[in-house]
């Protein structure tokens, strides 16, 4: 049996949750799924500029972690960027136990 998931702290919400290129009708689209956790690694790595370290203790994970999830997360924003597919931002595939909004972080 695999250890239970540790809790992830997100302190983003996007204001939109759908990306697509210009002039491409939505039939003709395929999607790629990104999480909430991995748009918070993104945010923490590439528009905050932290360091891998301080970035996994915002989102209370493990630095090796924080790396797998950041890793994700450019390639798929990379395959829907190189591909011209629409870019989904979802929440959590997990139980709410495992998931944690803005101020119900604790440091």
């Amino acid at each position: 049996m695999s250890r239970p998931k540790k809790c992830r702290c997100v302190n983003c919400c996007p204001d939109s949750s759908y990306f697509k290129p210009r002039g491409v009708p939505f039939v003709h689209l395929e999607e790629v799924s990104l999480n909430l956790d991995e748009l918070e690694a993104i945010r923490l790595a590439d528009l905050e500029g932290l360091y891998h370290e301080e970035a996994a203790g915002e989102m209370n994970v493990s630095r090796a972690t924080f790396g797998r999830i950041l890793d994700a997360a450019r390639r798929k924003v990379a395959e829907a960027i190189v591909n011209g597919k629409a870019l989904k931002i979802e929440e959590m595939n997990r139980p709410a136990a495992t998931f944690k909004v803005s101020g119900e972080c604790g440091s």
